[in-house]
């Protein structure tokens, strides 16, 4: 069975991207917290329903529902990819313990590397259409003319997510849970950094060069 792996990396890093390579090419099936969370509350679960009540409070999910969450999807031969999760040492501690008990072996973790001016600037100066979904970028993909989409003619808008101070709190959250995270992966000697500044084709050769896939692609 291949690897199970977790991902690390700030939003912008590009690890969305490199998800859908592999449960294209190889089967990998994801699991992300915000995925199990909106597919059990839409279910009724009985988890779903246990985590309604935190998340309408503005409160955070306790990290045992998520884990049984997660627990619920271990089944079957298929590698996991797992995204958005861990976000906790106690998590990353928890996961092994479910995925050794199932005799999964423990998973590899791929950090994505990348300094915090350049995850700024990439998430920085992102404009969207509100109709189409399609996105801009100032630098990285203009549109012909400022705030103007080249296939509607319609005026573009900055998401919330994509305005400076959302962007530095996020990027905030995201240091101040994973770091900790990385180093507990290290320690253990199941961290893999990959650099993320590269292309994503680049980017995509060495995360199958460590799950041992490269031959494959």
């Amino acid at each position: 069975m291949a690897l199970d792996i977790v991902l690390l990396g700030a939003p912008g890093a590009g690890k969305g991207t490199q998800a859908q390579l592999l449960c294209k090419q190889f089967g990998y099936r994801q699991i992300s917290t915000g995925d199990l969370l909106r597919d059990n509350s839409a279910r009724g679960t009985e988890l779903g329903v246990a985590a309604e009540d935190f998340m309408k409070r503005g409160a955070l999910v306790p990290d045992d529902l998520i884990i049984k969450m997660v627990e619920g999807e271990l089944h079957g031969d298929e590698a996991v990819l797992f995204d958005g999760f861990p976000r906790t040492v106690a998590q990353a501690q928890a996961l092994d313990a479910a995925l050794d008990a199932r005799g999964r072996g423990l998973p590899e973790a791929v950090f994505f590397q990348i300094d915090r001016p350049l995850l700024e600037e990439r998430l920085l100066g992102r404009w969207t259409n509100p109709r189409t979904g399609r996105v801009y970028h100032e630098r990285f993909n203009p549109p012909r003319r400022p705030g103007i989409d080249d296939e509607d003619g319609g005026p573009l808008i900055q998401r919330e997510d994509d305005k400076p101070e959302t962007i530095k709190r996020r990027l905030d959250v995201f240091e101040a849970q994973t770091l900790p995270l990385v180093e507990y992966y290290d320690h253990a000697h199941r961290l893999a950094a990959i650099d993320a500044t590269r292309s994503v084709d680049e980017v995509a050769h060495a995360l199958l060069h460590v799950i041992g896939m490269e031959h494959a692609h």
